[in-house]
């Protein structure tokens, strides 16, 4: 058996790695659902989801430290100041990530009636969405075993 080449390299600075440690958390992507979905306001997003008020909390302040979600005051006549949560850029750039995952969902685990959600192009269009593979020269990939891994430039030699 041959050793894979990966093995050269150090994971200490791999940026899949990196992200996991902010979306990794299952709830973490359920909070990003829920704000793609429209759903902004911490209450609305708690009692839709379930998620407890603590565990919503840390993770809405995570997307928030890392740039993904940002704060937008509003105020209920009567009540105190509140935040609704909305996408930044940096977090709207996921969502091709989770509508890759939805889509693997669909295909593997939607009820047999089919999925419960469709995400289509907005405005005259309304065809579904789908997420493709492409490389920078265009070609389309639909088998994953033709994707390789090479060296990038922040590679580092493992030294275990």
């Amino acid at each position: 058996m041959s050793t894979p080449p990966a093995l050269a390299w150090s994971v200490e600075n791999c940026t899949l790695g990196r992200t996991m440690a902010i979306l990794g958390e299952r709830w973490t992507v359920v909070v990003l659902r829920e704000v793609f979905l429209g759903v902004r306001r911490f209450d609305d997003i708690r009692r839709h989801t379930g998620i407890p008020r603590q565990v919503l909390s840390a993770r809405l302040t995570t997307l928030v430290e890392h740039g993904i979600l940002r704060q937008e005051p509003y105020r209920d006549d009567g009540a105190r100041t509140r935040h609704e949560y909305r996408l930044t850029d940096r977090g709207l750039e996921l969502q091709p990530v989770l509508l890759a995952i939805g889509q693997w969902g669909d295909r593997h685990l939607a009820d047999p009636g089919g999925p419960p959600t469709r995400f289509v192009h907005r405005g005259d269009c309304e065809e579904d969405v789908h997420v493709e593979v492409h490389c920078a020269g265009g070609h389309r990939i639909e088998d994953p075993r033709q994707v390789a891994t090479r060296p990038g430039p922040g590679v580092r030699p493992f030294e275990g």
